[in-house]
């Protein structure tokens, strides 16, 4: 595992980095070891713990109003694999505009949902009030703690407690809704 979860000071999940940049925080000072692995590194003449989770020592201010792009992988993983109008997870799924690129909708977490094929050709280019449609939840953008959980195969077991919403049994939100589809 060459992972190591990176956490703000207030224990909010950041992101996700090497080893060898854990270490180097660490060893500046701006940040702390939260979780450790039992083998240490070592180099020619010393030893140092080997981070597994950091926590900076001083606050980051995150900007919300940096929207993270929109990839059809975090999309899906976001609304669980399943199409929004029907629930279906066996069909092809597909990205779909809530409201239309032809009638003024942005291409924004907010207005991009998850649809399997039949459902996005029966919405086609109408609004949902046009259509007997509607969707099973609101699209909102997701939390890092998802991005983070796609940038693994599998998320550790020590990461789960400063991971909210990472379902403990599975290991990983986006792994398991894909197992499951």
């Amino acid at each position: 595992m060459n992972h190591v979860l990176v956490l703000n000071a207030s224990y909010e999940p950041l992101n996700v980095c090497s080893t060898r940049r854990a270490h180097v925080l660490v060893w500046k000072g701006k940040a702390e070891v939260v979780e450790r692995h039992d083998e240490p590194l070592r180099t020619a003449t010393n030893t140092y713990v080997r981070p597994h989770v950091i926590r900076l020592v001083t606050y980051v201010r995150v900007p919300r109003s940096v929207k993270r792009r929109i990839s059809r992988r975090a999309l899906f993983a976001r609304d669980g694999w399943r199409c929004v109008y029907c629930g279906d997870g066996a069909a092809r799924l597909t990205l779909d505009h809530v409201v239309p690129r032809s009638r003024g909708g942005d291409s924004v977490w907010e207005n991009v949902v998850t649809a399997c094929g039949p459902c996005n050709l029966r919405k086609g280019d109408r609004l949902l009030e046009e259509t007997p449609m509607h969707l099973k939840r609101v699209p909102s953008a997701p939390s890092p703690v998802l991005f983070i959980s796609l940038a693994l195969h599998r998320v550790p077991e020590t990461w789960l407690r400063y991971l909210p919403g990472i379902d403990p049994i599975a290991g990983n939100a986006a792994q398991s809704a894909a197992e499951a589809a």
